[in-house]
């Protein structure tokens, strides 16, 4: 199957995905992943890509970016692969790739769906039992939101900022949202958006987007199309 091309629109978010190479483990130790998080903040700043949230998981990883052009996001990852990849190999004494392929991207409406995509991200760690707070993970952005650190690589989105008047406030809405957890739903809408490069937004914002993003915007069944069978004769008897 053809991939979709890539939706990316200037100043809103993407929730981004990016995987081992068959599954396998993309740190060894957390010295790995803090040189991530370093040629991440560097990258970033770069190409003036916001980083709104963050995890670092064993074989994967997932951000939240908002860009400033089309190009700046697909710059911007290859970069962080490329330069992540090559100190990589050279520390464990390693060759070839890395990465499953190119990194995965999905449209996140903001004003509908960010911090729902913050909450997903964050609790990743949760789900996948590594502890039982997100803040105790802490190869994410979670203890940045929660007011537990603080982290320069962090830019609060707007949607966060509307969580309350003070700092405080912030964390505590952020907390009580995170606490409800993430319906299996919105899981799985979050997920297939980011692999399957489709948007998670409303039909009213994407409306405007159809005529030049038709492929991503327009959802078709899977599989082959139906068969459309003939109508059926009526017999001499008047029966169907």
């Amino acid at each position: 199957m053809a991939r979709l091309p890539r939706m990316i629109l200037p100043g809103q978010p993407h929730h981004i995905i990016l995987r081992g190479n068959n599954r396998q483990a993309i740190f060894h130790s957390d010295h790995d992943r803090q040189q991530l998080l370093v040629t991440l903040a560097e990258v970033a700043s770069q190409y003036r890509v916001a980083v709104h949230a963050y995890v670092l998981m064993d074989n994967h990883l997932h951000l939240l970016l908002t860009p400033p052009t089309a190009e700046a996001l697909s710059r911007m990852m290859q970069s962080l692969g490329r330069r992540y990849v090559g100190w990589f190999n050279a520390r464990h004494q390693r060759s070839g790739t890395l990465w499953e392929g190119r990194f995965r991207a999905g449209l996140i409406e903001g004003e509908r769906h960010l911090l729902a995509c913050m909450r997903y991200i964050e609790l990743n760690p949760v789900r996948a039992g590594l502890c039982t707070e997100p803040a105790q993970w802490l190869w994410s952005s979670a203890a940045h939101h929660l007011g537990l650190a603080r982290s320069s690589l962090v830019t609060e989105h707007e949607m966060y900022w509307s969580l309350g008047n003070t700092p405080f406030e912030r964390e505590h809405a952020y907390r009580e949202f995170t606490a409800q957890g993430v319906p299996s739903s919105e899981q799985a809408q979050f997920t297939e958006g980011a692999l399957r490069g489709r948007p998670v937004a409303s039909e009213a914002f994407l409306k405007p987007l159809a005529a030049d993003h038709e492929r991503v915007v327009m959802r078709r069944p899977r599989g082959r199309p139906r068969k459309v069978l003939p109508p059926l004769e009526t017999d001499k008897s008047g029966g169907a």
